[in-house]
């Protein structure tokens, strides 16, 4: 009866009983997902262009916050700094189809992961050596300040924050799903050469792919540098797309949205009302226990296409 009343009764009737409280949590649960999702986004971008999870894109994340800090650091201005960040991240868009996927068309999904997984080594090594290993503070101009709203207290970076992520993640789910670069994706995924064959440039939509894959890595790298400063810790927050992918699907934009929300919103209320039941700190593991519940009745994610395999 005790562990019932701890693990039921008690958070629901912590929930009822403030309401305004629990709208704060969700918001800011709602905040923390969309975040989640700009990140997730990022995956589904490279999956639907190569079938393939980008065990990368994480280390793309920490080496666009750290390309961008360096030259801040030498004294150039924020807006030149994110144009020739992106500059970067696309030349590395173009190196990586022409030396990595280039060669390994066609080949099995197993083998292009254990590319990306090489490739991961290269980004972090590479923006350790030019822009060195030390915690870096990044400054965007967006200030950290807290406010209150109907009794509800937000802060004015992470409203910012999920507002740019927001507006990023919509323009990219309109343009990847009513273009033809966004109908030729599922093409390229399913059969390299196939695509080829009905005259689908498979080499211009990996380099777009991958180019907006970089800009994606680079918001992220400035939301999340912004906010905790740009470490080694940062190539982490691919971890924290894992259940996002799980619960939305590894192929639908609209479900790296909806799973970042619904994962967000989960760790919150979850480190909030049962926390205090387990001794505290579960939102780090809350999201993956709940990925894993989840794929014993959906493995192929909310908004993913169920296969069906005939022998």
């Amino acid at each position: 009866m005790e562990v019932f009343n701890t693990f039921f009764i008690a958070p629901f009737a912590d929930m009822i009983g403030s309401p305004i409280f629990l709208l704060e949590v969700v918001i800011g649960g709602i905040l923390a997902g969309i975040m989640y999702s700009l990140v997730a986004l990022g995956f589904v971008l490279i999956y639907k262009a190569s079938g393939v999870f980008n065990f990368a894109q994480g280390a793309m994340v920490l080496f666009a916050a750290l390309t961008l800090v360096g030259l801040m650091e030498h004294s150039v201005p924020l807006v030149l700094a994110i144009l020739v960040t992106l500059a970067v991240m696309i030349g590395c868009a173009y190196l990586i189809e022409r030396w990595l996927l280039r060669p390994l068309v066609n080949q099995a999904q197993i083998i292009l992961f254990m590319a990306t997984i090489g490739l991961n080594f290269v980004f972090e090594g590479g923006g350790q050596i030019v822009w060195g290993s030390n915690v870096k503070k990044l400054d965007v101009g967006i200030p950290e300040k807290s406010f209150e709203v109907g009794g509800v207290l937000l802060n004015t970076f992470d409203l910012t924050a999920a507002l740019v992520a927001a507006v990023l993640v919509g323009f990219l789910a309109i343009f990847f799903q009513k273009t033809s670069v966004g109908r030729a994706l599922r093409a390229v995924a399913d059969d390299h050469q196939a695509a080829l064959a009905v005259g689908i440039p498979l080499k211009t939509i990996w380099v777009i792919v991958w180019s907006v894959a970089g800009f994606v890595a680079l918001v992220a790298g400035i939301m999340w540098g912004g906010k905790a400063g740009v470490s080694f810790s940062l190539a982490l927050i691919a971890l924290k797309a894992l259940p996002v992918l799980i619960l939305g699907g590894f192929e639908s934009v609209p479900g790296a949205i909806i799973g970042g929300l619904l994962i967000g919103i989960f760790e919150k209320v979850s480190e909030v009302y049962w926390g205090p039941a387990f001794g505290g700190a579960i939102e780090g593991w809350f999201a993956y226990m709940a990925a894993l519940v989840f794929l014993m009745f959906r493995p192929q994610g909310l908004f993913g296409e169920k296969i069906i395999e005939r022998v």
